[in-house]
């Protein structure tokens, strides 16, 4: 029962509600305090009036954040996928859309599948093989049709396309890194397009990317491009209602359990991998790097215009934090190869999850394969929990000498001057 208690009246009013309509309302007998009994009707439009605010509150939210993404952008990475370009006059299109973000002076990089797709055209293949060795063919085969297509239509526009085809080594070695980035800001500077896709013809597994949503997300954040687009044959990411999907989500303020378990994987094995599962990874990393991923409809001839106008398409997700991550802790956190671990007690664990300390050696227990100074490593709890990422010091031979040892006894340990950390807080990064 809901009660509203009012000032006295001479006289009962209607009270006019919710879409001009009048709420009916309840007296206590005369002579009691006027108490006035909310029937269901005025509690529904009551209801109706504030889940419209709410709608309209969320609605303006939803611009903000999307005109807030366009704004903050300079450079832009637009991933295409291959069933999109399974039609190569859709080629023509997504350029053109191109040439118009690079006439309002952003910087756009391209990462494009297809080049297996459209081998598999060229041979008259409908299903995508499953041996290494034949993937690897028919890219060779699409890869160089893909890039005539792209140069032509470019040239159109009065630029160029240019090629860069990676493996995850390309990205993992720290002097390969800045190679492929410096190529990629020499590109920008002579306003060439650069188009990157996976080194398909010599990649193995443990030199793959996984697919080319998670390569746009690295690519991405190497190159600190405020805005990722993945576009897809969705408009976008959707609720899950009853089993089926339900109504486009417009912007996403955190990835949570509850929105990843509304991806699923790829919707057509036949010819491409990855699906709306591996975009939820990737826009993962992007927004922890404190940059926007949009998700968007690749049918739509206008959509990156669309979406530079911060119209209501796709599914924006929003960064983790305002802060853009640094570009050590970028390099540490998405790229840096793990060559071994570090294993700490409670202690330690405690000071460098929640207070942000240095790791000391007296803090350490073991050590786990072998590594050198500089190395990446990861640093785990006595359960085998990543804690954090970082650079060692000190080499594993070092730190099984000084473990469980004060820093002022490192010197005297090693017979020789040391840094006082093991791995520097400056030089971490929290798992």
């Amino acid at each position: 029962m809901y009660h509203i208690c009012f000032q006295e009246w001479d006289r009962l009013k209607p009270v006019p509600t919710f879409r001009n309509h009048t709420i009916p309302l309840e007296i206590n007998k005369p002579g009691w305090k006027r108490h006035f009994l909310l029937n269901s009707y005025s509690m529904t439009c009551i209801f109706m009036f504030c889940v419209t605010i709410y709608n309209i509150y969320r609605a303006e939210m939803n611009i903000s954040s999307r005109q807030k993404a366009v704004k903050r952008a300079s450079s832009i990475v637009v991933k295409v996928g291959t069933r999109l370009l399974t039609d190569s006059s859709r080629i023509a299109t997504l350029v053109s859309q191109i040439a118009k973000l690079r006439e309002k002076k952003y910087n756009v990089l391209l990462v494009s599948s297809g080049a297996v797709g459209l081998g598999m055209k060229t041979l008259g293949k409908t299903v995508r093989p499953k041996k290494l060795s034949e993937v690897q063919a028919l890219a060779a085969v699409g890869q160089s049709k893909l890039m005539s297509l792209y140069e032509a239509e470019c040239r159109k526009f009065g630029f160029h396309a240019a090629q860069l085809l990676l493996t995850a080594g390309d990205i993992q070695d720290r002097e390969r890194h800045l190679n492929v980035l410096n190529c990629i800001y020499s590109l920008w500077n002579e306003n060439i397009l650069p188009i990157i896709n996976e080194n398909d013809s010599v990649s193995v597994d443990e030199l793959k990317f996984g697919d080319n949503d998670m390569l746009a997300s690295l690519i991405a954040t190497m190159t600190r491009s405020e805005l990722t687009v993945l576009l897809t044959m969705v408009d976008g990411l959707h609720s899950v209602k009853d089993g089926k999907l339900d109504k486009r989500i417009s912007v996403i303020a955190n990835l949570s359990d509850e929105i990843k378990k509304m991806a699923t994987g790829t919707d057509n094995s036949a010819l491409s991998v990855g699906g709306m599962a591996s975009k939820l990874r990737a826009a993962e990393t992007v927004t922890r790097a404190g940059e926007y991923l949009w998700i968007a409809d690749g049918k739509d001839p206008e959509v990156l215009v669309k979406i530079i106008s911060a119209a209501d398409v796709g599914t924006l997700f929003m960064p983790v934090t305002e802060k853009q991550m640094d570009s050590k802790k970028r390099w540490l956190t998405f790229f840096s190869k793990v060559s071994g671990k570090i294993i700490v007690d409670d202690g330690a664990a405690k000071a460098l999850s929640q207070k942000g300390r240095s790791l000391l050696p007296s803090g350490i227990t073991g050590t786990e394969g072998g590594f050198k100074r500089g190395d990446s490593i990861t640093i785990c709890d006595k359960s085998g929990t990543n804690i954090a990422k970082g650079l060692s010091n000190y080499s594993d031979k070092e730190i099984e000498k000084i473990k469980g040892r004060k820093s002022a006894e490192i010197s005297s340990i090693l017979g020789y001057d040391g840094d006082e950390e093991i791995v520097h807080r400056n030089n971490m990064v929290l798992c």
